[in-house]
C-alpha cells in the first residue's frame, strides 16, 4: 500500500488505469475496443510526456524508446490479458504472449518515438488484430490532433468515425509520396538506387518519420502512397489495414536487398512495384 506521504510509482498508476478501463470496456467488440485503447494510450503518453520522460537510445541515437513507450504498452497489454485472454500479444517494447486462439495483437504504444521525444505532434498509438488469415483490423489515434482512424477486413476506414473516400486509381506524377530512408540507407548504393526508381516519379516527397500517421494519412488521402524498406509488424499492420479498407494496395516487394512496403492507391503501388522490380 502507498503511504499517505509516498507518491503511487509509474506502474501502480498504470495498473489503476488498466482496472479502470477494463470496468468500462470488459464487454467491448473487436472493433471498439481497439479504438478505444489506442485512444487511451496515445493519452496516457502525452500527458507523461508533459510530465517528463527519460529517454534511452536502442540501436541509433534515432531510435529511441521512453517511459512513456513502455507505460502505454503495459497499458495496451495489460487490458487484452484479462479481457482478450486467449489472444495473443506481440508488442514493439516487449510485450508477448503466445496465441491460443489463433490471434494475435500488435501493439506500437508510441509510433514515431524519435519524433516524440524531439516535442513532435507527428507520432501516434497504434494496433492492429491478426489472424491466421490476415490482419482484420487497424486503429491509429494522433492525440495531437485528436484523430482517431479505424478500419479493417469488415470495416470500411474511418476518420473519427466518419467514412474516409475510397482511395481511386491516380498515377504517381499526380500525387505525394510520403517515405522514410534512414541516413545509413542512403549510403547503400543498392537501397538508394531502388528508393530513387520510385520516389523521382512523383509530384512531391514527405518524410515526416512515423509510419502510421503516414500510412493513416494515405488511406484517408492526405498523402497519396507510402514506401519504406525493413519495416516491422507493428508499424506495418494497423496502416496496412486502413490503406486496405480504403480500397487501396499495401503489399511488400524485394528490391535492392531489403524488402519494401508499399501503399496507396492500386494504380501506384503497381507502378512502385514495376519501378522497384527495374
Amino acid at each position: 500500500m502507498v503511504g499517505m506521504d509516498q507518491k503511487p510509482s509509474l506502474q501502480e498508476m498504470i495498473d489503476a488505469v488498466i482496472k479502470t478501463f477494463i470496468v468500462a470496456h470488459a464487454d467491448d467488440e473487436d472493433a471498439h475496443l481497439a479504438q478505444a485503447l489506442v485512444y487511451n494510450a496515445g493519452r496516457l503518453a502525452w500527458r507523461l510526456r508533459e510530465m517528463g520522460v527519460d529517454v534511452e537510445q536502442k540501436t541509433s541515437i534515432s531510435d529511441v524508446v521512453t517511459d512513456a513507450d513502455r507505460a502505454a504498452e503495459r497499458f495496451v497489454a495489460g487490458v487484452l490479458e484479462a479481457v482478450r485472454p486467449e489472444d495473443g500479444i506481440l508488442g514493439e517494447e516487449g510485450a508477448a504472449r503466445e496465441s491460443q486462439s489463433g490471434r494475435t495483437w500488435v501493439i506500437d504504444p508510441v509510433d514515431g518515438t524519435y519524433n516524440f521525444s524531439s516535442g513532435s505532434d507527428y507520432w501516434c498509438s497504434a494496433l492492429a488484430l491478426a489472424d491466421a488469415t490476415g490482419i482484420t483490423l487497424g486503429a491509429v489515434h494522433r492525440p495531437a490532433m485528436g484523430y482517431t482512424w479505424f478500419g479493417g477486413r469488415d470495416f470500411p476506414t474511418s476518420l473519427d468515425g466518419k467514412e474516409v473516400a475510397r482511395l481511386e486509381d491516380k498515377p504517381s506524377e499526380q500525387i505525394s509520396l510520403s517515405t522514410y530512408l534512414h541516413p545509413t540507407s542512403l549510403v547503400d548504393e543498392n537501397i538508394r538506387g531502388a528508393w530513387q526508381r520510385v520516389a523521382e516519379n512523383f509530384a512531391t516527397v514527405r518524410m515526416l518519420g512515423a509510419g502510421s500517421v503516414d500510412l493513416a494519412s494515405v488511406a484517408d488521402g492526405t498523402w497519396g502512397a507510402w514506401m519504406q524498406h525493413s519495416v516491422a509488424d507493428w508499424d506495418w499492420f494497423p496502416g496496412k489495414a486502413l490503406v486496405e479498407a480504403a480500397g487501396g494496395a499495401a503489399r511488400k516487394v524485394e528490391a535492392g536487398g531489403v524488402e519494401w512496403c508499399l501503399a496507396g492507391n492500386k494504380q501506384v503501388v503497381d507502378q512502385m512495384e514495376d519501378w522497384l522490380r527495374g
